[in-house]
């Protein structure tokens, strides 16, 4: 299903979007401002292009890092960048997203494909500090975030 699912998506326009997410991702990444911004549309060009098996992880779930003093600027800056992001073109591109996801959720055989519209509308909404990711990777990424948090809770450290 992943693979029919990616082929007639990219068919059908993924290909278009992954590549206008790409020439944002180049425009961003001439301005040293826009950097945060430029791997933010990269990271979107990988799940417009092919959505089926794959999920979007924080990227502090991702790396382990906790919170040290490089790690708490970088997310402050990228909280920062992705306010102006959903202010300006994020509400449109968080919109059109979720109209094609219900269009597309019309009719059964469409579905999945409303599915990932509706993926890629969280993501387009607030995609600074996000990463693209199998979906694999992400359920493990998450059990160990779940795991991590269950034992600060018992009160127990974590087994390596």
């Amino acid at each position: 299903m992943r693979f029919a699912g990616n082929v007639i998506w990219f068919v059908f326009g993924g290909a278009i979007i992954a590549l206008m997410w790409l020439i944002g991702a180049v425009i961003a990444a001439l301005t040293i401002v826009g950097l945060p911004l430029s791997r933010a549309a990269i990271e979107m060009a990988k799940l417009s292009a092919f959505p089926f098996g794959k999920d979007v992880v924080h990227v502090r779930d991702l790396d382990g890092k906790g919170t040290t003093a490089i790690t708490a600027l970088t997310g402050t800056i990228g909280f920062v960048v992705n306010i102006l992001w959903a202010c300006t073109f994020g509400i449109g591109l968080f919109l059109s997203y979720l109209i094609a996801g219900v269009i597309n959720c019309i009719f059964i055989i469409t579905i999945p494909f409303g599915l990932q519209s509706f993926k890629l509308a969280g993501l387009s909404f607030w995609p600074v500090g996000r990463r693209v990711v199998s979906i694999e990777l992400a359920n493990e990424v998450r059990q160990r975030h779940a795991r991590e948090k269950l034992d600060k809770i018992r009160g127990t450290s974590v087994a390596a």
